[in-house]
């Protein structure tokens, strides 16, 4: 079989992590080896720029932020998603480059030119197979994601940046929307299910 790239997006308090695992055991149920991960991270150096990233209280360079991004991106395809994709794993990843067009191009405002350069030099022309973007009302996600845990460096911003995230994710799914699926993030983590098994049903197997 074909390894599988499926990346799954959105602002924070949208649930995604929830809906990794339920991916992991969709696949898991059909037969095919699964490698979850996510970005930034997924790597011990990953994990490292990660941790500056999310929890650094340092004023950071908004092109700085997204070149430690790509960085991170960069090993994490080297040492884990090219390497499962190439032996015919299905590779779920939190986030991917989607995120650094939305967070650091919407949010930031770094130039997409800029962005689109580093992505060509660090994945060529790799894209996900599948991109599922959980889209929710920005008072929604906030109060879910308050619930859940401690704000990192993102979270703590205000309402205007994740505004433009969230219109730098429509952006970036108008430009290529062959490959995205926009999911409702409001309803049940049920029903939500329900819609990823309507989505996924065949694609394994394309």
């Amino acid at each position: 079989m074909k390894g599988l790239f499926i990346t799954v997006e959105g602002i924070d308090g949208a649930g995604k992590s929830t809906h990794v695992r339920w991916l992991h055991d969709y696949f898991v149920g059909r037969g095919r080896e699964v490698v979850t991960t996510r970005e930034p991270g997924g790597t011990p150096l990953g994990e490292a720029l990660r941790a500056l990233l999310l929890d650094s209280d340092h004023p950071m360079h908004p092109e700085t932020e997204a070149l430690l991004m790509f960085a991170a991106r960069r090993e994490h395809l080297a040492r884990v998603v090219v390497p499962a994709l190439g032996k015919g794993a299905v590779v779920v990843s939190d986030r991917f480059t989607d995120a650094t067009f939305a967070y650091q191009g919407g949010g930031r405002g770094v130039a997409l030119a800029k962005l689109e350069a580093l992505e060509k030099i660090v994945q060529d022309e790799l894209q996900p197979d599948l991109t599922l973007l959980f889209d929710l009302p920005l008072a929604v996600a906030r109060e879910r994601a308050s619930k859940t845990r401690s704000p990192d460096r993102f979270e703590r911003e205000h309402v205007e940046f994740f505004e433009r995230v969230r219109t730098g994710y429509m952006e970036r799914m108008r430009a290529q929307p062959k490959r995205f699926r926009l999911v409702d993030a409001t309803r049940s983590v049920a029903e939500v299910d329900q819609e990823l098994e309507r989505i996924l049903t065949g694609l394994e197997l394309a």
